[in-house]
């Protein structure tokens, strides 16, 4: 079966889950939310936000159970412990930030101004050791 057909479900479920993401760190941020939750809460939020996996990705097929099953796990269990009015205020919060609007020139801006910032830094280290 060709994945192609199966692409437009894919990024809803991404979509979906990145809001719900952005639910679960509003309600670690809440200060109605029992501190047990808050903190897996957070530690969930970050763990999304982060860079580096638990299981690194180039293993072959476990490489990608922490993104397929145990974020996604993870969420639906926050969700499921987090007080309803709670619940609700977060995925107010939430829905109104992904609705906002996105720049992609602002975000080519950005990188270009990294990428300048470390070509600079970089020319600085080369003339700073050739002198």
């Amino acid at each position: 079966m060709p994945l192609l057909p199966l692409l437009p479900s894919f990024r809803s479920a991404a979509r979906r889950l990145k809001r719900e993401v952005l639910t679960v760190y509003f309600v670690a941020r809440d200060p109605r939310t029992p501190w047990a939750l808050r903190l897996l809460a957070l530690a969930v939020a970050a763990y999304a936000a982060s860079p580096i996996d638990l299981i690194p990705d180039f293993i072959p097929v476990l490489g990608y159970v922490d993104d397929l099953l145990l974020l996604p796990l993870a969420v639906w269990l926050i969700l499921r412990l987090a007080p309803a009015g709670v619940l609700d205020d977060s995925r107010a919060r939430a829905a109104s930030l992904a609705a906002r609007p996105t720049s992609r020139a602002a975000a080519l801006c950005i990188v270009a101004l990294w990428l300048a910032a470390l070509g600079g830094l970089g020319y600085w280290w080369l003339a700073r050791d050739g002198a």
